[in-house]
């Protein structure tokens, strides 16, 4: 298998290689897998399960950072 599998990622159409898991997805984007919450398909992926989970074709991604401030 190495063809491509289009995924949707923060409301953007994106190409990714098949058989991605979400945590390579989350390092790809350049974040650090503890930075991030990550939604797929409007459920809440806990950390430990991101490398277990292939992202499949027409997948909805959201990465969520949370930002302090004051």
């Amino acid at each position: 298998m190495s063809g491509f599998i289009g995924i949707h990622l923060n409301g953007e159409a994106v190409q990714v290689q098949q058989g991605l898991c979400l945590e390579e997805l989350v390092r790809e984007r350049g974040h650090a897998s503890n930075e991030v919450a990550v939604e797929v398909n409007r459920e809440l992926i806990p950390r430990p399960a991101r490398a277990e989970y292939s992202l499949q074709d027409e997948d909805r991604v959201e990465f969520v950072t949370l930002v302090g401030g004051g």
